[in-house]
């Protein structure tokens, strides 16, 4: 009786952290609990509840710890700052890279600006934001439906 009570507080455990952290890293535990469990109910000995959890919650870490390193997929962390791309800036500090200028407003916010084209933009050229790299907005030139687009969220 006493080795059900301890592997169901296993189970509580590992599914609490399990839960807790949302990283996979205690589900293995929490299964293998299960197989002791089901063992200590059966009458195996402790050793033998013992090797029933290290086992299966190995074999699971085997198995499932590579498939799911092949499927999670990589992602670059978002900011804020990346709602930017595609909306319009107006130009406020002329774009030239060459002599290193260029600053435009978005949202009320003042960005470093850099041409994506390396063309120069006069100040007060409305621009569409392409890319968001720390505090600089890569933007190009907008075309007439952008402007459009600005002029209507104004």
């Amino acid at each position: 009786m006493r080795y059900l009570i301890f592997w169901g507080v296993i189970f509580v455990l590992t599914l609490i952290a399990e839960i807790a952290s949302m990283q996979l890293i205690s589900i293995w535990f929490t299964v293998g609990a299960i197989g002791a469990f089901i063992a200590a109910m059966n009458g195996v000995g402790f050793p033998g509840q013992l090797g029933i959890f290290v086992a299966i919650s190995v074999v699971l870490l085997l198995v499932t710890r590579p498939l799911l390193a092949k499927l999670r997929v990589r992602q670059e962390p978002r900011t804020n700052a990346d709602k930017n791309v595609g909306e319009t800036a107006v130009i406020i500090e002329e774009v030239n890279s060459a002599l290193g200028t260029g600053r435009a407003r978005t949202g009320g916010v003042d960005w470093i600006a850099v041409s994506e084209t390396g063309e120069i933009l006069p100040a007060e050229t409305i621009v569409v934001i392409t890319r968001v790299e720390g505090a600089k907005l890569y933007v190009r030139k907008a075309e007439a439906k952008d402007r459009h687009m600005q002029q209507n969220d104004s």
